[in-house]
């Protein structure tokens, strides 16, 4: 789930604070459509989608016309379609969906009288934007929706006290307005406009989410793990949190490749292959399916030296997840990293420095490198 920033369920915090028509202070203590909507984002996050759908369905029923029903419809889409991508067939319905939750929320008299409830759905809605734009490496939308969006994370500040909720959109500013460009250079302009961040007290914002968060914990333990390996490079901390998303959510696929991904970095091949014989992918993902294929390469070539197989499934991986552009290049990455291994084993010097140079090019995460 590489670049799970993931601003994705910070989406469900707004659900729950949000829902409108006639009683909208009411919903925090209509416990019943509380428990239908977290009963829902429960089946979600564990790829059950028709379950999840029929309790957001119910909701709909009670709230026609609210915004967080049209950001409800974004992240179904984004998850049960992941990868979202430009050429997908709900690519436009998603997008839609999300700049129409953006739009109810700018309305005056919802903004104004219900300013929290407001905020949140916008923030959830424009960051699920943006993290999937910035997954499709789409820069001029990322940094004009960043650009719009600066003032709305900057009002959330405001709202910690208010709402546990509220410290996973500042922990992601605090981190990430520090972290980001220093590994991606081509956003240093960019950042330069907005206030300086805190990476520790990010940190610490995010943690505090995942602890007090009811409706968030997910979205906070993935982030944290990505951070953890990808950027403070703490991979024991990082297989915590996402052994927690594995042990909460057991048919969601991307969190397992996550946490694979994690345990190859700390060597435990055996426990992967044990996640390996246990995980069926019932729906039948094509990009998990790729990613399946290389995670079992680096098994054959690093605890087995089955280098002959290992090159066969690297290979295959490569050509199996090209069908997700952006999307699957930190597994490529991977396999050609892991190609030029094998040319280094076999002697093949210009194999190896040019299966390296193309692996660490397509690299969000340099040090993740399997060597």
């Amino acid at each position: 789930m590489r670049k799970r920033t993931g601003i994705f369920l910070s989406a469900i915090s707004g659900i729950l604070i949000s829902i409108m028509p006639s009683s909208y202070a009411q919903m925090l203590h209509d416990s019943a459509a509380v428990r239908k909507i977290t009963t829902g984002v429960d089946y979600l996050y564990n790829m059950e989608f028709a379950r999840a759908s029929s309790m957001f369905s119910e909701v709909e029923k009670l709230y026609p016309g609210h915004p967080v029903n049209y950001l409800l419809k974004g992240i179904s889409l984004y998850w049960k379609d992941y990868p979202m991508v430009p050429t997908s067939e709900y690519w436009q319905a998603f997008e839609n969906n999300l700049r129409t939750s953006i739009d109810l929320c700018s309305e005056n008299q919802y903004s104004a009288r219900y300013e929290s409830e407001s905020l949140l759905t916008n923030v959830c809605s424009r960051g699920l934007l943006l993290l999937c734009y910035n997954e499709n490496n789409l820069s001029f939308k990322v940094i004009t929706l960043a650009t719009n969006t600066y003032r709305y994370i900057m009002k959330s500040f405001d709202h910690v006290t208010a709402f546990a909720d509220f410290y996973y959109p500042t922990g992601l500013y605090n981190y990430y307005r520090e972290a980001y460009p220093q590994m991606n250079p081509v956003y240093k302009p960019l950042a330069s406009l907005f206030p300086p961040g805190d990476m520790k007290r990010g940190l610490t914002e995010l943690s505090r989410a995942a602890e007090l968060s009811i409706f968030l914990k997910a979205e906070s333990y993935s982030v944290l793990s990505f951070i953890y390996a990808g950027f403070e490079n703490d991979f024991r901390t990082a297989l915590l949190y996402s052994g927690m998303l594995t042990k909460k959510y057991p048919s969601n696929i991307y969190y397992k490749a996550l946490h694979m991904r994690n345990l190859l970095v700390m060597k435990e091949y055996g426990l992967v292959e044990e996640m390996i014989k246990t995980t069926v992918n019932n729906k039948k993902n094509a990009y998990f399916d790729a990613q399946l294929m290389i995670i079992k390469g680096i098994i054959q070539e690093k605890k087995y030296k089955n280098f002959a197989l290992a090159r066969q499934l690297y290979e295959g991986g490569i050509s199996a997840i090209a069908f997700t552009g952006d999307y699957g290049n930190e597994y490529c990455g991977y396999a050609y990293l892991g190609l030029s291994r094998i040319c280094d084993h076999e002697g093949d010097k210009a194999g190896k420095k040019a299966f390296r140079k193309k692996g660490i090019s397509l690299l969000h995460f340099k040090k993740i490198t399997f060597d």
